[in-house]
């Protein structure tokens, strides 16, 4: 696949309010079709987790579903010009996904989006919080950018083998959103059920058993995710669907508005915390976090000297926020130096999380948690502390942004 092209607009840290239409008829899966096949210069974006970016494939630059779609896309229109847009990070969902959609896919004005999550955020399982993400990602990738939407079902080695279609709770609540916003399905779920009870499928082969997991297929199963897309691409063009938002939104308010607000936009910093950048290097592309950060701020107890030496410094005070919303998850990076850290939300007992969960597994990676969701909607404190266990063990926190939807969502410095 080429690389993507440079995005049009820069969109980090923009609130995302309201759309007043109801609709965008240009959304249409038979205009592609139309304009493809005159030549025109198209842009294609994939979003998801680690099987939109093909972990596990032999090669995700050309075997995994992406590569698979994009060579059929390049055969099936051969007078097109299309640029591809790679949007997958690996362990990630829908709620992060809201956030990262303006910087990661829109700014690049797609006209056509494969879409995960379905998986990453449970099959099995739905919350309020997740599905008001995903229809956020749907519906203003519809109305701001007039693109169709395929949602994409994709399927574990469980899903295939045991999987009961009516235990699928979150499959379900996407296809009700699909109905309401008329966009594409490419079920690898039903497709791969199907052919595995005629018989047709090997699942030993599309997981081998020396497989590090069975969620994650090999180039076998790839090719079987890329054939749930491509049917459900070409039955949306066969019946000339038009994707449209309904006046209403099906899974709540909260995703209405939301804002990613760089940690370098919050003034005044405390002691200890300076402006850095993503490494580059991790442990895998769809981490390398120097492709998804436009900015670091870090809280240290030391200060590098060069690659391996470090010194001791003032370690970084609590950073001290106020935020109206009711949902806030932290978006940074994870190193093997990366330590624990408590948060404090309206001044009460406060919660530990592991900033270096990731970082510590090998190499460096994303750091991505939800601190709270189903909050009352208003105006929240947040204190963000970075634990140092000793001058002598070097740890840091490396934060772009805070992440908020609903209410007002502003975040800013308390006084």
């Amino acid at each position: 696949m080429t690389n993507s092209p440079r995005p049009r607009k820069k969109a980090a840290g923009r609130l995302v309010r309201p759309i007043a239409r109801s609709s965008a008829a240009s959304a249409d899966f038979f205009d592609f079709h139309r304009r493809a096949g005159s030549g025109d210069r198209l842009t294609v974006a994939f979003m998801g987790g680690s099987l939109t970016w093909g972990a596990g494939a032999s090669d995700p630059q050309r075997t995994s579903y992406r590569a698979l779609v994009a060579r059929r896309l390049e055969q099936t229109y051969p007078k097109a010009h299309f640029s591809w847009v790679d949007a997958a990070i690996g362990g990630s969902g829908a709620q992060l996904g809201s956030f990262r959609l303006e910087r990661d896919v829109l700014a690049f004005e797609p006209d056509l989006l494969f879409l995960d999550f379905t998986l990453n955020d449970g099959t099995y399982q739905i919350s309020p919080d997740t599905l008001s993400a995903y229809e956020s990602i749907v519906r203003r990738t519809i109305i701001q950018a007039g693109c169709p939407v395929v949602q994409m079902f994709l399927a574990s080695r469980f899903d295939v083998e045991n999987g009961d279609l009516h235990k699928m709770l979150r499959r379900k609540a996407h296809q009700k959103l699909s109905r309401a916003y008329h966009t594409g399905i490419g079920d690898a779920i039903v497709l791969m059920q199907s052919r595995y009870k005629k018989g047709g499928l090997n699942l030993d082969v599309l997981w081998p058993p020396d497989r590090f997991d069975t969620t994650h297929p090999g180039d076998a199963g790839y090719v079987c995710y890329a054939d749930a897309a491509w049917e459900g691409l070409q039955k949306a063009v066969r019946h000339r669907v038009v994707c449209r938002a309904p006046a209403k939104r099906m899974f709540g308010d909260t995703y209405n508005n939301l804002n990613r607000v760089p940690i370098a936009a919050l003034e005044p910093l405390r002691v200890g915390w300076h402006a850095a950048s993503p490494k580059i290097g991790s442990l895998a592309f769809d981490f390398l976090m120097s492709r998804w950060l436009d900015s670091l701020w870090v809280g240290a107890n030391f200060i590098e000297l060069d690659r391996v030496k470090t010194q001791p410094a003032t370690p970084a005070e609590p950073l001290r926020l106020n935020f109206h919303g009711s949902t806030v998850l932290l978006f940074g990076e994870s190193t093997p130096q990366s330590g624990k850290y408590r948060v404090v939300l309206d001044g009460g007992a406060g919660r530990e999380f592991d900033a270096g969960k990731m970082g510590r597994g090998g190499g460096n990676g994303h750091l991505w948690e939800v601190i709270a969701e189903g909050l009352p909607v208003g105006q929240h404190t947040l204190e963000i502390q970075p634990l140092f266990e000793s001058p002598q063990m070097p740890s840091e926190l490396r934060l772009e942004s805070i992440c908020v939807a609903g209410g007002e969502a502003r975040v800013w410095c308390m006084e």
